[in-house]
């Protein structure tokens, strides 16, 4: 059967073994072409062909809920629930989203694109539907990484349902990475499914025989129904009942934790069954359908080992992340290698000459050492580059650590993936007054992984927090300059740094700013129209200026570097003008341009200008690419001038 005669989950159930590896060959040649023409997340999904079609022909899906964390592996998902014409739009405007998304498909049941949250969510769904509220909900099937097992939301939710003994089937998909290779010693050997290779030792390759035969009977229905049946003999015993059915428990504990180390998991009250070939549909199907039978009896998580980047050559040769996301490329030679650019870079080259000169510095980074820029870093000062995993909280708690012990902490984050640290950012690094320096990449709108990842909270929420310092580099080197600032400025608390992705104005060396200082980039005589840019917003009003020099209307501009504090010298000079417009790339609701309007008005309250700001609205924005967002918004050149010259005409 053809990929196009798949049009519901159903049209998979009477496939022979033989045509299901024909259609995941033509699938994954899709997933490859889809994403050479559009950009997007390619090694997880390539990784989870086999995986996806098992669970679509075991459970029935949308009666059994299948949640997928994160659902950037959610493609092939996709593609057998009839979506399949929209990939040739895919992450873009107005097209299919590159995550699971509740408006495509009643298949999608949760918008999830940030790591370790999905067993939370399968936690709540059970109860609900043990309590009726959907009544014919069969099964919760949640779908999590061994990346996402780094985070400790996903411990939580794992503690809960074994406590509750909610009734959730987990499918561990472990190929060894997030987006680099897992930080944890639950991930899988590259050999464990491999007993001929010539890496492990003879009585390694015993015991992974025993333990894949312990698998297979654990999955096993006859062994599961006279198991019950012992399980109840035992304790049905008069006055010994309770210890016997306790020691048999004990004794298979032993022999688990013996052949099958991660069977921790049962220690929380969650059983486990594994590793499964999780490229091998007969080995999946049978593992599925012994864990839904099993379901009756509470949490079960069944291990399936897969090869992310599997069937297209260049995901299976890239050492840094086999393909985990890519931009549009060829798909016969395959993208080429990632590197830092624009902004990261210019943030990877200073960090290395930081620390170059102070040994204090160490950099902290969770599962995104390349895209943060650290990898550079890593390979001058591996002893002081720090991986944590997907694991926010502890990055900036354990930062905290290291600043009051004398360290100089570098915390390296995407701006959205900073929200999940706020707790930890205010009371555990800012409360304490530490030395901590955030550089907070991909801030502001960031286009193709829509709402999720746009990074728009950081600056109205850490202006907010006593003693922090927020800067906003409008070039490369403004950054560079920056980061150098920071590491005095740190001597009184933390400091944050936040920044576009994509490409960085490139400025000569007298165009560079210092420490809490703004820079004025043009002046207004007239005093008549003042415009404080802040960041990337800063290359923007710098165009509309031009724009507007064109019908000769001059106006003073301000790079406002330093959001908090800002600088008095640039409040004082915008309150003496009529006219003033604040623009930012951040949330407009309590963001730095009313911060920035109040200290103006409160400077001259009796002939305060008139200001104007400028900021992304408090809503979710859908994906598209950046420029075309920010245009829709008024917040590029074009916008600027308009609003420039609708204040002008104001009596």
């Amino acid at each position: 059967m053809a990929l196009a005669d798949i049009r519901q989950p159903s049209d998979l159930r009477g496939l022979s073994y033989p045509q299901l590896e024909e259609l995941s060959g033509e699938i994954r040649d899709f997933i490859v072409a889809a994403v050479s023409e559009t950009g997007g997340h390619l090694g997880s999904n390539l990784g989870a062909v086999e995986l996806t079609l098992a669970l679509h022909r075991v459970f029935e899906s949308p009666r059994d809920a299948i949640l997928w964390d994160t659902g950037h592996q959610a493609y092939i998902h996709k593609l057998v629930t009839g979506r399949r014409g929209g990939f040739s739009q895919l992450r873009q405007a107005g097209g299919l989203s590159g995550y699971p998304n509740r408006a495509e498909s009643v298949h999608d049941f949760i918008e999830n694109s940030h790591a370790s949250t999905v067993l939370s969510y399968a936690h709540g769904m059970a109860v609900a539907r043990d309590k009726g509220q959907i009544a014919d909900r069969r099964h919760v099937v949640a779908v999590i990484g061994d990346g996402s097992l780094t985070g400790g939301m996903a411990y939580e939710a794992l503690n809960n349902l074994g406590h509750s003994k909610s009734r959730v089937i987990i499918i561990l998909n472990d190929n060894g990475r997030s987006y680099a290779p897992t930080v944890s010693n639950l991930v899988y050997h590259p050999h464990a499914l491999d007993e001929t290779s010539e890496m492990t030792r003879p009585r390694d390759r015993l015991t992974r025989r025993l333990s894949r035969a312990l698998t297979n009977v654990r999955l096993n229905p006859v062994y599961v129904r006279r198991q019950r049946r012992l399980e109840k003999w035992l304790h049905d015993l008069p006055v010994v009942g309770l210890q016997a059915e306790r020691g048999l428990e004990a004794i298979k504990a032993g022999i688990r934790e013996y052949l099958q180390p991660t069977a921790f998991f049962e220690a929380l009250g969650v059983r486990y069954v594994g590793p499964v070939d999780g490229h091998d549909f007969a080995k999946l199907e049978l593992a599925f359908s012994a864990a839904a039978m099993r379901a009756e009896e509470g949490p079960i998580v069944v291990h399936v080992i897969t090869q992310k980047g599997r069937g297209y050559s260049p995901a299976e040769d890239d050492d840094e992340k086999h393909l985990h996301d890519a931009p549009m490329f060829d798909p016969v030679n395959g993208p080429p290698k990632a590197v830092p650019t624009g902004y990261t870079q210019a943030f990877a080259d200073a960090l290395v000459k930081e620390a170059q000169s102070d040994q204090r510095i160490v950099a902290i980074t969770a599962a995104m050492p390349g895209p943060t820029g650290l990898i550079t870093f890593e390979s001058h000062f591996p002893d002081r580059f720090f991986d944590v995993g997907i694991a926010e909280q502890h990055a900036v708690t354990f930062a905290a650590g290291l600043a009051m012990s004398g360290m100089r902490p570098v915390v390296a984050l995407y701006s959205t993936f900073l929200n999940r640290a706020w707790d930890q950012l205010v009371f555990d690094v800012a409360l304490h007054r530490l030395p901590v320096i955030f550089c907070i990449d991909r801030a502001g709108i960031t286009g193709d992984d829509g709402p999720s990842h746009h990074g728009v909270y950081d600056m109205a929420l850490l202006s907010k927090v006593p003693g922090m310092r927020v800067l906003a580099p409008s070039s490369a080197q403004d950054l560079q300059q920056m980061l150098h600032d920071a590491m005095s400025l740190a001597d009184t608390g933390p400091v944050m740094i936040r920044y576009p992705k994509g490409s960085a104005r490139q400025v000569a060396e007298h165009e560079v700013g210092a420490g809490l200082n703004a820079r004025r980039m043009a002046s207004d005589p007239a005093k008549a129209l003042c415009i404080l840019a802040v960041g990337k917003m800063v290359g923007a009003a710098e165009k509309a200026i031009a724009a507007l020099a064109q019908s000769d209307i001059t106006a003073t501009l301000w790079d406002v570097r330093s959001c908090v504090p800002a600088d008095e010298t640039m409040i004082r000079d915008a309150a003496a003008h009529s006219r003033v417009i604040t623009v930012e790339d951040g949330i407009r609701d309590g963001g730095i341009g009313f911060l920035l309007a109040d200290a103006i008005t409160t400077m001259s309250p009796t002939t305060a200008p008139t200001i104007n700001v400028l900021g992304l609205p408090t809503r979710f924005i859908p994906h598209a690419k950046p420029d075309v967002i920010l245009a829709k918004l008024g917040l590029d050149a074009a916008g600027i001038e308009r609003t420039a010259r609708a204040m002008l005409a104001l009596p």
